[in-house]
């Protein structure tokens, strides 16, 4: 028998957890968490209100989605993670803050897209920063892929934002050359990518080190125009 294995595009690092990671996982997680298993979420009952949904796809540490919540209170915010101490840092940042409209799975994008997240109900997706998978035999490893571009379209509202940045130029090229092959899916929001980082991206400690060793941040910007 022939099983035809998804190519992922993360490897599992679990990574030492520091003592306060630890603590809020254990004791944030039911709060904050989301099950991988079940069916579409409702999002009225996860937030306990009607709100714009952003969700981040591999979120690293959390520093960006935390300054989002705390920046944007009238909006709700989903996360995944496949990394435990970057759940673990968010959680930490949401107590600290004080944040009501976070919310996190720790599990892989695809799986999350496809189960648990119902069609048509985000208002902003966004993907800061993938693995570029620098080697060439390793492409096929990266996140931004047509088909998986076109799971996203169907899981945002007609208008709804992508928001895709990295700081690899190679990866920039790529990104440029998924989105002409899904041009019936979405249209650019402004020059592909942008001249400056959206104000609505905080900077990060990541892209901060990116620019110290000189690599172009580039942010892009698409409106979804239909579903697949």
């Amino acid at each position: 028998m022939t099983h035809n294995r998804r190519v992922r595009s993360f490897v599992r690092r679990e990574g030492r957890l520091t003592t306060g990671q630890r603590h809020a996982l254990e004791s944030l997680w039911p709060r904050y968490g989301i099950a991988a298993q079940g069916g579409l979420i409702d999002a009225a009952a996860v937030f306990g209100r009607v709100a714009p949904i952003t969700l981040e796809i591999g979120f690293g540490n959390g520093e960006s989605l935390a300054a989002q919540a705390e920046h944007q209170p009238e909006r709700d915010f989903v996360g995944i993670e496949v990394h435990r101490p970057g759940v673990g840092h968010l959680l930490v940042e949401i107590q600290r803050r004080g944040l009501t409209n976070v919310r996190i799975f720790n599990e892989d994008a695809v799986e999350v897209l496809e189960r648990r997240i119902p069609p048509a109900s985000l208002d902003a997706v966004q993907v800061f920063f993938p693995d570029p998978w620098h080697k060439k035999r390793h492409h096929k490893r990266r996140l931004i892929q047509p088909a998986f571009v076109r799971m996203i379209a169907s899981r945002l509202r007609p208008g709804g934002l992508l928001h895709l940045a990295t700081d690899w130029d190679d990866y920039a090229a790529h990104i440029g050359s998924v989105m002409a092959d899904v041009a019936d899916l979405f249209a650019p929001d402004g020059p592909q990518p942008l001249e400056q980082r959206p104000s609505q991206r905080p900077a990060t400690r990541f892209e901060r080190r990116a620019e110290h060793l000189g690599h172009r941040v580039s942010d892009f910007l698409y409106r979804a125009t239909s579903r697949p």
